[in-house]
């Protein structure tokens, strides 16, 4: 009940935030013409991006709270970390042309009118940051919604950019402030976007969630009371906060009901890691993993017995 109202809260606020950039992103826009500014142009071609963000953070947020079916058993969960990796690749994108414009005006410098550029930026950090303020305890557990934080929080880093540039060309009359402006604002989209991609991926391609260490998981199941042996294990991540495993774990031949308390210990352990979804497949013969997995020797396969459990 609690992720739905996050959720319903989080839609709104993503709405409000998107039709709200939209707005100022056209301002800024006629703004840049009006004033020759290079770097407001390049923050208005950032906050188009930021539109584009906070549009694909609303639609990766309303799939992944869509539930399981016969088909998605998992549910839609990936849907959030595949908006927030589509979000980092547009802000690499949109550097490269940043990037591009700024070396060109270097080689043909414009006068800017700094005086717009100081209001408009102005109007801009106040948005940015009414935007992050408003995601900022959802961005903490939830990748979709840190990519849209993000993209603010640069937006906002380069409205402050823009104006301490602008009043730097008042006061020196140096036009080539304005492009090297866009230069830096291009580099800080590009460093902002880095981690985003690089966890995104990880979960993607189903990686060791972030802040999990394999040898330690290990360890605290090897060390519960019953436990001989643990192999073949997997942890990988359903979403940006929700974590699966699945493990062999060594036992002494015992029947079911004896073995349900190793299990239930085991399960209290990973919770304690986060991992709240958990395949155990409980063995009481010793197995040989190799590339295909888990195999028992061929000798010893007849007299093996493999129980499953999930939980």
């Amino acid at each position: 009940m609690g992720h739905h109202h996050h959720a319903h809260g989080a839609g709104w606020v993503l709405r409000a935030s998107l039709t709200a950039t939209l707005a100022f992103t056209a301002f800024e826009i006629g703004a840049g013409l009006r004033s020759h500014s290079l770097a407001l142009l390049s923050d208005a071609g950032h906050n188009f991006t930021d539109a584009l963000a906070l549009l694909l953070a609303a639609i990766g947020l309303f799939l992944q709270g869509k539930p399981a079916d016969q088909v998605k058993t998992f549910g839609y969960q990936r849907a959030g970390v595949i908006a927030a990796f589509l979000n980092a690749a547009t802000l690499g994108l949109i550097s490269l042309v940043i990037f591009w414009e700024a070396f060109a005006r270097i080689r043909h410098p414009e006068p800017v009118n700094e005086q717009i550029m100081i209001w408009v930026a102005a109007g801009a950090l106040v948005l940015n940051g009414a935007i992050m303020i408003a995601l900022h305890r959802g961005q903490k557990s939830d990748i979709n919604l840190r990519a849209a934080f993000i993209h603010m929080l640069g937006d906002a880093l380069g409205a402050v950019a823009i104006i301490m540039g602008a009043i730097a060309i008042r006061y020196t009359g140096w036009a080539y402030i304005d492009p090297v402006l866009s230069i830096a604002l291009g580099g800080l989209i590009i460093y902002t976007a880095w981690d985003i991609i690089r966890e995104s991926l990880n979960i993607l391609l189903e990686g060791l969630p972030r802040g999990l260490k394999l040898g330690e998981v290990t360890q605290a199941m090897s060390d519960i009371e019953g436990v001989l042996d643990v192999h073949d294990l997997h942890i990988w991540s359903l979403g940006s906060s929700t974590h699966a495993l699945s493990s062999h774990v060594l036992i002494e031949d015992m029947p079911p009901s004896a073995s349900d308390r190793i299990l239930k210990r085991i399960n209290d352990v990973l919770c304690g890691f986060g991992i709240h979804h958990t395949t155990i497949q409980f063995e009481h013969m010793p197995c040989v993993v190799c590339d295909t997995g888990c195999q028992v020797n061929a000798q010893r396969h007849d007299h093996a017995h493999d129980r499953g459990h999930h939980h």
